[in-house]
């Protein structure tokens, strides 16, 4: 470390949970030196779940999703640079450059997240397109969703049904427009996803799946998008657009740093990147994950809130590693679940559901049960939907193997397999 860097903060790049729980954890770990965190957007470090749920459903404002109030960070000691973006990494010489200045920090954490994968057809199109991914794309569309709209939706994951539910909870039209067999299908597989795709139905979504996307174009009053679905052809039209097709890590500053890349940053399973004192945490890192046994980047709530802590850990001398399995969760209409696990890139070959799936009109509530995703007798994922006396136990069986017929017996007590 140059010499220059002994006494320098520590720097955090990134305006999202993981960077927000990273100071959080030194300041109460008993870190009293420097320290500061340099966001692009204009506001503190925020979560971003409620941008899709609370906020959308009107059920909290924005300023619940901060991590701290401003003033904490002063209170705390933290140097915050909002609306801030560091524009270049020196590695060698231990610097970062926002703003024009270059600074030099003792450890640096990239916590840069990720950002919506955009669609040129749709932005080219001269409509009016919407994504979700920043606190301002939340206000701009809230304000859309006006009871007697119509709004399209290009993409069926977890973004497109949340949004889905929040806008026909306002009165809103919705047709999804899903590429999969079904909305949720590389990540669910057939039985789990035709639920949602069953639930959505019943709530009134105008669902089209297997959908080849032609021209999209826009006119004074909307849009209009060509479709294509089994070789026939349709005109969807729509007052506005929403494109949920997924994010991409934000991982510029590090390749331009030399850093290693791949499908985000790169990581041992300390959150270690390919450079001495850099650490990546949340959406960005492509962590090694000693439990799994392969590297894992994960776009989630808990992931960052577990990296930021490992982090921390880390910059304190405790030497920890990332070993939490993913989790995440998702309210629609009123269907809760929690999900933990994942498959890999090995996938998996067998899905178990136990219990009661919803039913078909606008009633259900998607039912209660739990799902199991298997690989050979190794149980690489589990969800409970509605059912949460249930999320105990699914972690523990997680990871295990076990007989699969015995898991889909309801009559054996999940703390017995």
């Amino acid at each position: 470390m140059p010499a220059s860097a002994a006494s320098a903060p520590i720097v955090v790049v990134g305006g999202g949970l993981a960077a927000g729980t990273v100071v959080t954890e030194l300041r109460e770990g008993g870190y009293d030196g420097p320290l500061a965190v340099y966001a692009d957007e204009a506001h503190p470090p925020y979560e971003r779940p409620p941008l899709s749920k609370d906020f959308m459903l009107d059920k909290a404002p924005l300023s619940d999703a901060l991590v701290h109030p401003e003033d904490w960070y002063a209170a705390h000691r933290v140097d915050l640079h909002t609306s801030t973006a560091v524009t270049a990494i020196d590695t060698a010489r231990h610097t970062i450059t926002a703003a024009g200045h270059e600074t030099p920090y003792s450890s640096l954490v990239l916590a840069t997240g990720s950002r919506a994968r955009h669609l040129p057809l749709a932005d080219d199109s001269g409509a009016e397109v919407y994504y979700l991914r920043q606190w301002d794309d939340a206000e701009r569309l809230r304000a859309a969703l006006t009871e007697g709209s119509r709004l399209g939706i290009v993409g069926g994951g977890w973004i497109g049904l949340e949004i889905a539910s929040a806008a026909r909870k306002h009165g809103v039209e919705v047709v999804i427009l899903e590429m999969a067999p079904q909305p949720l299908h590389a990540v669910l597989g057939d039985e789990v996803a035709a639920l949602f795709a069953d639930l959505h139905r019943a709530h009134g979504v105008d669902l089209r799946t297997g959908v080849t996307l032609g021209g999209i174009r826009g006119t004074a009053n909307g849009a209009e998008v060509d479709v294509q679905i089994d070789g026939d052809g349709d005109t969807v039209t729509v007052d506005r657009l929403l494109v949920g097709i997924g994010a991409v890590p934000d991982v510029h500053l590090a390749e331009s740093a030399g850093i290693t890349v791949e499908n985000g940053v790169r990581t041992d399973a300390r959150l270690r990147t390919s450079a001495d004192g850099v650490y990546a945490a949340g959406d960005v890192a492509n962590a090694d994950h000693p439990v799994l046994g392969h590297p894992l980047r994960v776009e989630h709530w808990d992931t960052a809130i577990q990296h930021g802590k490992v982090v921390a850990a880390n910059l304190l001398g405790k030497e920890t590693e990332h070993d939490a399995l993913p989790y995440f969760f998702t309210d629609q209409y009123d269907l809760g679940l929690e999900y933990v696990g994942n498959p890999g890139p090995e996938g998996f070959d067998r899905v178990v559901v136990r219990g009661t799936t919803g039913g078909s009109d606008e009633s259900s509530d998607g039912g209660q049960f739990t799902a199991w995703w298997l690989r050979g007798p190794k149980v690489v994922a589990g969800m409970h939907v509605n059912d949460w006396d249930a999320i105990d136990q699914v972690r523990r069986v997680v990871g295990s193997e076990v007989d699969a017929d015995r898991l889909a017996d309801e009559s054996v007590d999940l703390a017995d397999l």
